[in-house]
């Protein structure tokens, strides 16, 4: 893989995603039904969808009649500051918005079978690289990406979002792969009801993942009464995009309220929201984001991470960074918080860097800190100088006692005090020390050091952990598989083959051939029939009446066929 900046500057915990994309396993049938699937969609949008979609066709290098290898597309997106990587599937929703949030696409390598061309539940290439990719050519909508990415990343999450994640991977590869059985998809459609129905209130990321829906993947732009196409889902999908603007597809403004609308993958979608521009996309996640843990800070942001019991970082208004499992927060009479804890392994930081000594061996069994102002002296610790500390008896290498407005008393021998580089105080590390909160011990001296945590209030509060490099967090990558569809009828691939040759050195002498080949062997094989029609008519030869009967033969004996034969001869005469 050929690797660009953005690549490159992608951390480790990011990188477990990336596949190598195989390119030379596409068959021969692979690259035609991406073929019909370009060109179709290519003569249907062109009143339809964005303007953006036909300039980034040209501008990010795909072509309409193979499919793109992502070495040739990155060397193109990196001139307008984007990359692209190769993934398996579904990824989790944080990892996906991280590595927009990197300005880095993530392109499943897969490509769909033959019999699910029209659509198909699972990410492909179809759907990532002709979907996705070129509508970042608007600088406006990049930008939303990018900053989607950099929001979403930081959404917390719950156990059940996880749980969602797993059921609806499950059930897009088992309906992908042409082995499945009728009772296997049953079953994960009947697992994925049990966990939608059992979801609880909305985390933060189930709402971004709704609005990701509605905007990335399903989005509508401009009039609301005559909108364009420029989501990926649409512009990838044959069917969708020719339904999506009729008037039994309910369209409506776009706004935050979106994040309120769940949506189904197994469906076409009852209801469309139209956005006036992509600025306004930006306009409205950052609307969303004022609401979120990150921006808000607070007592409220704190119970959202617990109650989230994942990994999550709080940050004070010093600028320390605490990262783990929050599970308890003790409140002050008036509701502010004054005690807060974590459990299991923690690390402490600044600016997502990890501090040296606080990483997760150093608080491998939690962490616990008092938060808010100190009663006497009324002194602002964390931008008080060791001058002024001094002057109220606080003075390393001597025992001191601290008492805090929430009546948290912190008593013991001051070892030292780490600043930070800009000469803040951040933490206080104390030996021999007692904590504890009217008849509530929170430390002991047996407990070791006691590493106090400076800050009056909490900042933000964000998914994961500051430094996940140093805290070794990799993402979850998930045991289900994706399962890659396999033509094994080599005669079957060789005929796609020859047809494709046949086509591109415009030579005719083996059209007679190919067509009893083809009539003898696969007489159903809409696609095949197809092509060799587009020869004929293209060069005039006798044969082109005989394929076309037979093509209509087809459509009246396999009804499931019917709308795509024509539309593909609806492309051909026009």
């Amino acid at each position: 893989m050929s690797i660009n900046e953005n690549i490159q500057r992608l951390p480790q915990h990011l990188k477990q995603f990336i596949v190598d994309q195989h390119y030379e396993k596409y068959t021969a049938v692979d690259h035609a039904v991406w073929r019909y699937i370009m060109r179709l969609n290519y003569h249907f949008l062109k009143r339809t969808a964005h303007s953006s979609y036909f300039k980034g066709l040209e501008a990010t290098g795909i072509s309409i009649n193979r499919i793109p290898k992502i070495d040739e597309m990155n060397s193109i997106l990196s001139q307008i500051g984007w990359g692209a990587v190769c993934v398996d599937g579904f990824i989790p929703p944080a990892a996906f918005m991280e590595f927009q949030a990197y300005k880095v696409l993530v392109i499943a390598a897969d490509m769909r079978h033959i019999n699910h061309i029209e659509y198909t539940p699972a990410p492909d290439i179809v759907h990532e690289a002709a979907g996705h990719a070129p509508i970042i050519v608007d600088p406006a909508y990049a930008e939303y990406l990018r900053l989607f990415g950099e929001i979403g990343s930081k959404a917390l999450s719950s156990k059940r979002d996880y749980d969602l994640y797993e059921a609806v991977r499950k059930l897009s590869i088992l309906k992908e792969n042409p082995e499945a059985s009728n009772k296997e998809i049953k079953d994960a459609e009947n697992e994925l009801n049990s966990v939608s129905n059992d979801m609880g209130p909305a985390s933060e990321m189930a709402k971004l993942r709704n609005l990701h829906w509605w905007t990335v993947e399903y989005g509508l732009i401009g009039d609301i009464d005559q909108p364009q196409i420029y989501g990926a889902g649409l512009l990838s999908s044959i069917g969708e995009s020719e339904a999506c603007l009729k008037e039994e597809v309910e369209k409506i403004h776009y706004s935050t309220e979106a994040s309120e609308y769940d949506f189904d993958i197994t469906t076409q979608q009852p209801q469309l929201f139209v956005s006036p521009s992509f600025s306004n996309l930006i306009t409205v996640l950052n609307q969303f984001a004022d609401q979120m843990a990150f921006r808000k800070g607070g007592i409220e942001s704190l119970l959202k991470a617990i109650e989230s019991e994942g990994l999550n970082t709080c940050q004070l208004d010093s600028g320390i960074q605490i990262s783990g499992i929050f599970t308890k927060v003790i409140k002050t009479r008036e509701g502010e918080p004054a005690y807060i804890n974590t459990t299991g392994s923690t690390m402490l930081s600044e600016s997502n860097k990890m501090l040296i000594g606080h990483g997760t061996s150093a608080h491998k069994e939690g962490f616990g800190t008092p938060i808010g102002k100190i009663v006497s002296p009324k002194l602002d610790l964390h931008n008080a100088t060791i001058t002024e500390l001094s002057e109220h008896n606080i003075n390393m290498g001597q025992g001191i006692k601290l008492e805090f407005e929430s009546g948290v008393i912190v008593q013991g021998h001051l070892d030292y005090i780490r600043k930070n580089s800009l000469g803040r105080n951040i933490i206080m590390s104390f030996s021999d020390c007692t904590v504890n909160l009217n008849e509530q011990i929170l430390f002991m001296p047996e407990w070791g050091i006691f590493d106090m945590a400076i800050g009056t209030s909490i900042q933000s509060v964000f998914s994961g952990a500051a430094d996940k490099t140093e805290y070794e967090e990799l993402s979850h990558v998930s045991p289900t598989p994706t399962v890659v569809h396999n033509y094994n009828d080599s005669k079957y691939i060789d005929l796609y083959k020859q047809v494709r040759l046949l086509r591109e050195n415009k030579n005719t002498n083996k059209l007679n051939l190919l067509l009893e080949d083809a009539t003898k062997h696969y007489p159903s094989e809409w696609l095949v029939f197809l092509e060799l029609y587009e020869i004929a008519l293209k060069n005039k030869h006798e044969l082109k009446d005989q394929i076309l009967q037979h093509l209509n033969a087809i459509d009246q004996q396999n009804p499931e066929f019917s709308t795509l034969i024509k539309n593909g001869l609806l492309l051909l005469s026009s």
